[in-house]
């Protein structure tokens, strides 16, 4: 759309990426950028941006873990709780299973024996594991 008065568009007031402080640039003084200071102070200020952003996200990330980790302990109590119960039960139908060849007592024995061996051999096992993990953070010399 046109003024018909000028022949001009209307509403055209000129290029907008021109700055209103343009001035020829004719003149003989040098046009300086941004000081040393100023882009070591900018890149100051963006190493800080950039730490406050990666401390936010490890924030972030740390209380996800931590809420995750709550959900992830009471799965493996439950699940615990119910191995016990099924070991409880396990223990029980053994004697149980045992009493009419043997008798009750016998066979409470049997069961009774066969469990503190297995234990035992847990203890074993555990034994060996810690003495694993101390003798990593045991010196050489010590022992």
């Amino acid at each position: 759309m046109r003024d018909e008065e000028t022949g001009d568009r209307a509403g055209y007031e000129g290029p907008l990426d021109i700055p209103d402080s343009y001035e020829d640039d004719a003149s003989d003084e040098p046009v300086h950028g941004p000081s040393l200071a100023d882009d070591v102070l900018a890149l100051f200020e963006d190493g800080k941006t950039y730490a406050e952003a990666e401390v936010a996200y490890q924030k972030s990330r740390a209380s996800f873990a931590a809420n995750r980790l709550k959900g992830a302990i009471a799965f493996g109590l439950g699940a615990f709780g119910v191995l016990h119960l099924a070991l409880i039960a396990a223990t029980v139908g053994a004697v149980i299973a045992l009493a009419p060849l043997v008798g009750p007592w016998i066979a409470t024995a049997i069961v009774t024996i066969a469990l503190i061996i297995l234990g035992v051999m847990f203890l074993v096992a555990l034994k060996g594991r810690i003495d694993d993990i101390r003798s990593a953070f045991t010196d050489d010399g010590d022992e």
